[in-house]
């Protein structure tokens, strides 16, 4: 709008400083201008979408962890964003793992080192605010299905401050008896079921459709949506079409080396060997299973990943995908025989190692980082890309600096804990492991990505040792609970360390 004055034949320096201060008043008015209309047309906070999968190791495509691994949608997604090929749990156990992401503590803090007692049961964590609670707080339509935390946590946590889907079944739905492995528990089994070849009868395929229809809706606040899904986690059950994928007679086995474990203390030995529940890599072999098993894992991980492609198309066709974050992780990984070991449960990369991924508006796409990170490092990054107050109680740190750039100087190791003592410490090269016995090992990821040559006792490598060292905790809470497979190989340890120390 021009504006116009007439000459009132006022005094030349008068009229100057009318100028002036007009020139600025009006500057002032459309900078104020500008400000209001800036200030209502305010961008809204990002929805996040969290996807979880259940046991899932490096097996996929972007990550490269078997060559026949099939995972088109995951590897899809990783494209879309950044990549974290070094991302690590913080305790190789379902419930901790998770305990230990959704409040951004590690187990060492809490006293949550196995697979129960629940959140709430831990002293430590009285008042702490887990992530779906946060998110609340700050205003957040929260949704969630599946698996997130752990068992009854899902609804007790999710159900107090939005909606929980339910868990549509868990781990099934079983045959009447097992198929394979006819040891307890029901849950370690494997092969082709349902025999209908309909997904439609899966929980994950259900937490997919849910999840779908979340995300077809309309929301006057932004959302805090996670879906959990169930396998590949034991029983390692998916529908024939998934199987045929991966014919028996061409099963490429994960690559071992015979007298692996002959470079280990008998204490490390004894962690992943006594009271475990999983079949022996003993009886894998002699029954012929091997093969089978590789084809049964490889089929599940095909079968989430489909289910996690049904969630991230749903938000791709939705209103809500130019003003989404979405995470997509593993809450531990698995071995399949290397190491001699089958499950989780140990402090090696088989067992520590993680899918992680982030994706959003204005994050960067197809970005790749080796910087060692950790599952609980989400919770405060979410926060951080959010826009929110970080949380001081937080032991996690934002990664949204490698999101910036994937080159970032990273001078911090991530942790893993299993059990109170039993610490390992991933940095981009080394992996270096303290027992509570005192017993160590240090691997060279550049020369050794197998982990098969123990060089703690070399000399040669003591600063190296020294330097991780230093990032050990220096004060662990007691364990809490009792009687959980974590529990009993733990136990079942320590007394045989003793019997050994008093027979010296």
């Amino acid at each position: 709008m021009m504006m116009e004055f007439k000459d009132s034949g006022s005094h030349p320096r008068q009229s100057q400083r009318m100028r002036k201060w007009l020139a600025r008043t009006l500057a002032a008015t459309i900078i104020l201008g500008a400000f209001l209309i800036g200030g209502c047309s305010k961008k809204p906070p990002p929805n996040v979408l969290l996807i979880a999968i259940d046991d899932l190791n490096d097996w996929t495509g972007s990550l490269a962890g078997h060559p026949q691994a099939y995972t088109p949608r995951i590897d899809r997604f990783a494209a879309t964003g950044t990549l974290f090929t070094n991302a690590h749990c913080q305790s190789p156990v379902c419930m901790p793992s998770r305990a230990s992401m959704m409040t951004s503590r590690y187990p060492s803090s809490t006293g949550l080192y196995f697979l129960f007692p629940a959140i709430k049961d831990s002293p430590k964590l009285e008042g702490v605010v887990t992530m779906p609670e946060r998110f609340a707080a700050e205003g957040y339509e929260v949704m969630a299905a599946g698996k997130l935390f752990h068992n009854v946590e899902n609804q007790e946590i999710f159900g107090k401050v939005g909606e929980y889907g339910g868990n549509f079944g868990t781990f099934g739905p079983y045959p009447e008896k097992q198929m394979v492995y006819d040891k307890p528990p029901k849950l370690w089994d494997w092969g082709v079921y349902p025999k209908s070849n309909d997904d439609s009868e899966t929980p994950d395929y259900q937490i997919a459709q849910w999840a779908k229809n979340k995300l077809e809706q309309d929301y006057d606040k932004p959302f805090f949506l996670a879906a959990g899904f169930y396998r590949p986690h034991v029983p390692m059950y998916a529908t024939q079409q998934w199987f045929d994928k991966f014919p028996l007679d061409e099963i490429q086995l994960p690559v071992v080396k015979e007298g692996d474990l002959d470079d280990l203390s008998p204490y490390a030995i004894d962690l992943i060997n006594l009271k475990h529940i999983s079949p022996t890599q003993q009886w894998m072999v002699e029954q012929g299973e091997w093969e089978h098993a590789v084809q049964s894992y490889l089929a599940s991980i095909a079968f989430v990943d489909s289910c996690v492609g049904i969630v991230l198309d749903a938000l791709e066709d939705s209103p809500h995908k130019d003003n989404t974050i979405v995470v997509v992780y593993s809450d531990h990984g698995f071995h399949m025989g290397e190491k001699e070991h089958w499950a989780k449960r140990t402090l090696w990369e088989d067992s520590t190692r993680v899918f992680l991924a982030v994706a959003g508006p204005g994050l960067g796409s197809n970005q790749r980082t080796n910087k060692p990170v950790g599952l609980i490092d989400i919770f405060p990054s979410l926060l951080d890309l959010c826009g929110f107050n970080s949380d001081s109680g937080h032991e996690g740190v934002s990664i949204s600096s490698l999101i910036d750039n994937p080159n970032t100087k990273w001078d911090r190791p991530i942790r893993t804990t299993f059990g109170k003592g039993n610490n390992t410490l991933r940095d981009e090269n080394w992996r270096y492991i303290k027992y509570v016995d005192g017993s160590e090992e240090l691997y060279d990821h550049r020369e050794d990505p197998h982990e098969w040559n123990n060089l703690a006792s070399n000399p040669e490598f003591k600063d190296i040792k020294s330097r991780l060292a230093e990032w050990l905790p220096q004060d662990e809470e007691p364990i809490l609970g009792e009687g959980s497979t974590g529990h009993n190989a733990y136990q079942a340890s320590a007394e045989r360390l003793k019997e050994r120390m008093a027979a010296n």
